[in-house]
């Protein structure tokens, strides 16, 4: 349920019907626009008298939410999200681009790859530590010596760090080595207790989707961050499984203009593991920054061919330089197209 406030509503009224939602156990978002307040009413609403609430003289409108994600409906928030992280930000006009290699190699490997990026017009270091594989006989990652060596690339170059989270016991890992962004993959979007857990804390959360996951899977996984009180959620588009083959995955570019209409969370692309062929990926990360999307996460290898994950669908760093450029140029277009549009 939603309460929509007149304007300037007065603060002892607001006060007490704050207060006797809470005594019925509701908890309450409080979201201030430009033109109205909205109070986003979560909980066992059912019980509540919807005319009650919408004869208070502080009150414009009541609706009812049907959509089983409220924290993450745009409906409860209706100004878009904004996540900062560093200097740099995610969301609100600023395109995010997030670029590194899908496995951390070496020290001097991410080093010398974050300031390629970096030159290139990265914002963020992207980069595994622990690596999900299909094959248990395939290169799993290099664990806690990986996540060193992102920092010691994110002293050198200052770009946050974002790589992904697998499991309850890595989180001291990531707070040690302070990661800026905790990537949820496609496989654990439905691991509750995980999603739990990094609800419970600080760092901004990106959840990727999953290869079968529908819109409202995907929102209701976000929802589990929220509901834990991190509000610091980023949502992954990065393809899903269709009966396609030529393709690693479907990418459902589509996802972005819906997305923006049910939710006001920011929106990432990730056209490497969509794709899985490093040609696909710069017409489909353009295709996501020309649809709205607020960032793309891009792989980038300085020597694809002998990569211990995923090379096919990484760049080098020149052909990475290229696509950032255009990325750039397309974002800067969409906007003013944006704000001239009658």
């Amino acid at each position: 349920m939603i309460v929509i406030l007149k304007r300037n509503p007065n603060p002892e009224q607001l006060e007490s019907l704050i207060a006797w939602l809470r005594e019925k156990g509701i908890s309450i978002h409080t979201s201030a626009g430009v033109e109205n307040t909205i109070l986003g009413l979560v909980g066992d609403t059912s019980k509540l008298d919807m005319d009650l609430i919408a004869a208070l003289d502080i009150v414009e409108d009541v609706k009812r939410v049907q959509e089983p994600f409220k924290n993450a409906n745009r409906k409860f928030h209706p100004e878009d999200t904004v996540i900062r992280v560093g200097d740099t930000q995610i969301g609100g006009g600023v395109l995010a681009i997030m670029a590194g290699p899908c496995s951390v190699e070496s020290e001097a490997q991410i080093v010398g790859i974050a300031q390629a990026v970096k030159a290139s017009g990265a914002t963020m270091l992207r980069g595994g530590a622990f690596k999900p594989r299909t094959s248990p006989y395939a290169f799993q990652g290099l664990g806690e010596q990986g996540l060193a060596f992102l920092r010691a690339a994110k002293e050198e170059t200052g770009l946050p760090i974002v790589t992904e989270l697998m499991d309850l016991n890595q989180l001291p890992l990531f707070q040690k080595y302070d990661v800026d962004v905790i990537q949820i993959g496609a496989r654990n979007m439905q691991n509750f207790d995980l999603l739990k857990v990094v609800g419970q804390q600080e760092k901004p959360v990106m959840v990727k989707r999953g290869m079968s996951a529908t819109y409202e899977e995907w929102l209701m996984s976000a929802e589990y961050v929220m509901a834990g009180g991190n509000e610091n959620v980023i949502l992954c588009e990065r393809g899903i499984r269709t009966f396609e083959p030529f393709t690693r995955n479907t990418l459902d570019l589509s996802c972005i203009p819906v997305l923006r209409r049910l939710t006001h969370l920011p929106i990432v692309v990730d056209p490497s593991h969509a794709t899985g062929k490093s040609y696909l990926v710069e017409p489909m990360a353009l295709g996501a920054v020309a649809t709205g999307a607020d960032g793309v996460l891009i792989e980038v290898h300085n020597d694809p061919a002998h990569a211990l994950c995923d090379g096919p669908q990484s760049l080098k760093p020149e052909e990475f330089d290229a696509v950032a450029r255009k990325l750039l140029k397309i974002h800067s277009l969409s906007r003013s197209l944006a704000e001239t549009a009658p």
